[in-house]
């Protein structure tokens, strides 16, 4: 059996444990990006098929909420603060060390092997620990483009013995 098969099977036991309810369109979305790490059109067809709804119905519902992902995404996302405090204390410079060290571009914000994307985000809500960084879940404070790089290295080199 492929990947695109399993997947699919993947989609549609999401579909049966939340069963087959319009009504979780939300949950049901969460579940398939979570499996994909974005939600691909053909999956969404296939769910508002599944639900007997429109697909304009699930498309809108997936461009509403800026949580879901219309693209693929890396395995880690990285998040930079532009906010004011974080703005005013350079986090560009993280931001251009990031792209310059993962080979990005404003238009191109995730690596080739799909292990990085690169978000920058109006405000982290971390305003003390200015200029902040939020890989996945974990946020570090008061970073400068060096600490920065130096957590992508980190990652790559825990990555490399996997």
């Amino acid at each position: 059996m492929n990947t695109a098969q399993r997947n699919f099977e993947k989609v549609c036991e999401i579909l049966e444990k939340n069963e087959n309810n319009p009504a979780r369109l939300i949950p049901i979305l969460q579940e398939v990006q979570e499996e994909y790490r974005y939600l691909p059109e053909e999956i969404m067809t296939f769910l508002a098929t599944s639900l007997d709804i429109p697909p304009a119905k699930v498309y809108g519902v997936a461009t509403f909420f800026s949580h879901f992902a219309l693209k693929p995404k890396g395995k880690y996302i990285i998040k930079i603060c532009d906010g004011t405090a974080c703005h005013v204390k350079k986090s560009t410079s993280i931001l251009d060390a990031v792209r310059h060290k993962l080979g990005l571009t404003e238009d191109k914000n995730t690596t080739p092997d799909m292990l990085f994307t690169l978000e920058l985000v109006s405000c982290l809500g971390a305003c003390g620990l200015a200029p902040a960084v939020v890989i996945n879940e974990d946020v570090h404070g008061l970073m400068t483009p060096a600490k920065t790089v130096a957590l992508i290295d980190e990652i790559l080199k825990k990555e490399a013995s996997l």
